[in-house]
């Protein structure tokens, strides 16, 4: 026996030992915290970290929106499902798409392609394109690089433009919201998540209505998720947007090493890791914009960066004329906000394949070069309307090899893709019902 009580002692010794090595800080730990602590708004490393997905109380949501399990599991399946896709532009492409044909979760919740096309394409990923069977003035085709979903719980207002939502940024631009117009949308009050999410199911022929939920077996989702609503008012398109809201409110990459260092893991960090987390929060100065949980911020900064329009890749619609390329000018119409575009997140670019609102860039790598030069690469963006904040930074090799290297793998959550739909209630394929698409999946 007591050799037995030596034994436990000696290993819960041991763990001890091995947990106590684990959270032990090294000189570059330590630089690393007393940069964060120094940039941090509140002085703590809190500001910094993401709540994890399943505690609906942390995550951040609109008071009209308030967030629930059943809200999350309906919007999760609502937002793979191909059967609303109800209002294409043809028959032959009715419940093809979804809104993960175009969010994509193995891609960052963004596309896999420059230019997303919904209704009208067929394929999935890096092989989707326009069906020969119809053309591009009737299909949907994004005029600008589809945004990642990834942390937009932590934006008060969607889009480059940032045009949808009723509060922070867009306190003040009431004046936008007519009716007769997509701002329409704000009237309402929600925040940005929930304003895209009811738009866009109008905006890329989706549709949501009793008799459809009750054939596809939605109507007691909707009933759990929304029993205050009353029932005439309850299997709409806004019911089912604060849905998809709520769900892609979940999205926060948690998992993330620096997410995981922040919370005392240490060794959840490689040492080149810690070298361009120091230069991200330090001398390259990304953090000046960058900020917060998801290290973004809802801010609009004019950098110089090429529109699709002006994308070397065959861009299948270019059209140099569209409001999207003015950013934030295009929807406030204030001349002294064109060429603005929000700051983007930066959690998971590791699964992309392009950059910028334009697309112009294809790795994390080329952003940083960019950036480090700062010198503007759209001829169109007059030079007095660039950011101040666009400077050149004169990183080294070195030091650009080591920041690239923090965002690509210390800010990647693999599991993130792991939280799309494990199936739909119509039976459908998804998250593309074409053809080519049920092919490739293996569907009936």
């Amino acid at each position: 026996m007591k050799t037995i009580r030596i034994g436990i002692f000696s290993l819960l010794a041991l763990i001890t030992i091995i947990g106590c090595y684990k959270e032990k800080t090294t000189a570059l730990d330590e630089l690393l915290l007393d940069v964060l602590e120094s940039v941090s708004a509140d002085g703590s490393l809190d500001y910094f970290k993401l709540p994890h997905f399943s505690d609906l109380s942390s995550l951040p949501q609109d008071p009209k929106n308030p967030l629930t399990e059943a809200k999350v599991q309906l919007g999760r399946m609502l937002f793979h499902e191909t059967g609303i896709a109800s209002n294409s532009h043809a028959e032959d492409f009715m419940m093809t798409y979804s809104c993960a044909s175009c969010h994509s979760p193995g891609e960052g919740f963004s596309s896999p392609i420059a230019q997303s096309i919904g209704d009208g394409g067929t394929g999935m990923g890096l092989h989707r394109n326009l069906d020969e069977r119809t053309s591009t003035e009737q299909a949907d085709i994004s005029q600008i690089r589809t945004p990642s979903l990834i942390n937009s719980a932590f934006q008060t207002n969607m889009n480059w433009n940032g045009e949808f939502g009723a509060t922070g940024s867009n306190y003040g631009t009431e004046y936008k919201w007519k009716n007769g117009t997509k701002h329409f949308i704000n009237q309402k009050g929600f925040e940005g998540l929930e304003s895209q999410a009811i738009m866009a199911l109008e905006m890329h022929r989706m549709n949501v209505n009793d008799q459809l939920m009750q054939e596809y077996g939605y109507k007691e989702h909707f009933d759990e998720a929304f029993p205050e609503v009353y029932k005439p008012l309850r299997y709409s398109p806004e019911q089912a947007g604060k849905a998809i809201a709520a769900y892609e409110r979940t999205l926060t990459a948690y998992n993330a090493p620096f997410q995981k260092w922040l919370r005392g893991e240490y060794d959840e960090m490689l040492e080149v890791e810690k070298k361009g987390a120091i230069l991200f929060f330090g001398k390259a100065g990304c953090v000046s914009c960058h900020t917060g949980p998801a290290l973004n911020s809802m801010e609009y900064h004019a950098l110089g960066m090429k529109d699709l329009a002006q994308c070397d890749e065959d861009i299948l619609v270019k059209n140099p004329d569209h409001e999207v390329n003015l950013g934030r000018g295009g929807f406030t119409g204030n001349e002294e906000d064109n060429f603005k575009f929000k700051v983007p997140q930066l959690y998971n670019l590791r699964d992309m394949t392009h950059f910028g609102h334009g697309a112009s860039f294809k790795s994390i790598e080329d952003v940083v070069d960019y950036k480090n030069e700062g010198v503007s690469e759209n001829a169109n963006v007059p030079q007095d309307q660039v950011s101040h904040q666009f400077l050149k930074i004169g990183l080294t090799d070195e030091e650009k090899a080591n920041l690239a290297y923090f965002i690509k793998y210390a800010l990647y959550d693999e599991t993130v893709k792991d939280r799309k739909a494990n199936y739909i209630l119509s039976d459908f394929c998804f998250p593309n019902n074409d053809q080519e698409s049920k092919d490739l999946l293996g569907c009936e």
